[in-house]
């Protein structure tokens, strides 16, 4: 990320989205784990914000029981350590607790409400430039654009949108091979270059958490598209992959 000298690796992603084997069965989810040479500024001195990003992922519901476990495990723990600050950063606006019936006299207590994004993106960002070093051997310039799919939008646009570029990422990605040894924890993939020059990164976290980042080198000047200029106008547009259709200001 910087050229100030390295001083320790940092994981990539963080450790600590990794469980212990304590807390999974005597599983060892830690082993091949990815590191990259590192300085102070962007290795310890960001503990918090990977403490942040572990409570903000294993808490979503819909992935798979890793991410359970390591809920009720090791979250747990920190949120207790932090006397529930941690959970607190976690969603930044409306915090609502609600309770869900699973069956008969058995509920789960969740809470939902807005993520803090900045704090998000920038914990993406880090990843990011981490696996463009450990992928490519050399050090990334340029912008990223962090895309955090697994978040549901409410608004009509937002939420076409984001399965658009879901899609569009999945048929970019199709034949590229997941990297990770540890799976059903984490993989990343990478997509060739478009003609403009950017490119692609998946990250799926938990089986079910997909970001993307989009990869734009300096000197690749930024995206234009009439379609997008429309629907930002607020025309009612249409865009189309293969046989599936998405339409943007359905009532313009």
């Amino acid at each position: 990320m910087c050229d100030s000298p390295a001083v320790s690796r940092e994981h990539v992603p963080p450790l600590c989205l990794f469980p212990e084997p304590k807390d999974i069965g005597g599983k060892d989810y830690r082993r091949n784990l990815i590191t990259v040479p590192s300085c102070d500024e962007h290795n310890s001195k960001k503990k918090c914000d990977d403490e942040f990003l572990m409570v903000s992922m294993a808490g979503i519901i819909g992935n798979n029981s890793i991410r359970y476990r390591q809920r009720f495990s090791k979250v747990d723990r920190a949120i207790r350590a932090g006397s529930s600050h941690l959970l607190a950063l976690t969603l930044r606006h409306a915090r609502v607790v609600d309770r869900l019936e699973l069956e008969e006299n058995k509920f789960l207590e969740f809470i939902w409400g807005t993520p803090d994004l900045a704090r998000l993106n920038r914990c993406f960002e880090h990843i990011a430039y981490g696996l463009h070093w450990h992928h490519f051997g050399r050090r990334f310039d340029g912008r990223l654009h962090v895309h955090l799919g697994y978040l549901t939008r409410k608004e009509h646009n937002d939420a076409t949108w984001d399965q658009f570029v879901r899609d569009r990422a999945a048929i970019d990605l199709q034949e590229k091979p997941p990297v990770g040894a540890n799976r059903d924890v984490f993989y990343y993939q990478f997509a060739d270059p478009d003609p403009f020059g950017f490119f692609l990164s998946r990250l799926q976290i938990y089986g079910g958490l997909q970001v993307l980042v989009g990869f734009q080198p300096s000197g690749v000047a930024d995206a234009t598209h009439f379609g997008t200029a429309l629907l930002s106008a607020g025309v009612r547009t249409i865009f189309r992959l293969g046989d599936r259709r998405y339409e943007f200001n359905p009532g313009a």
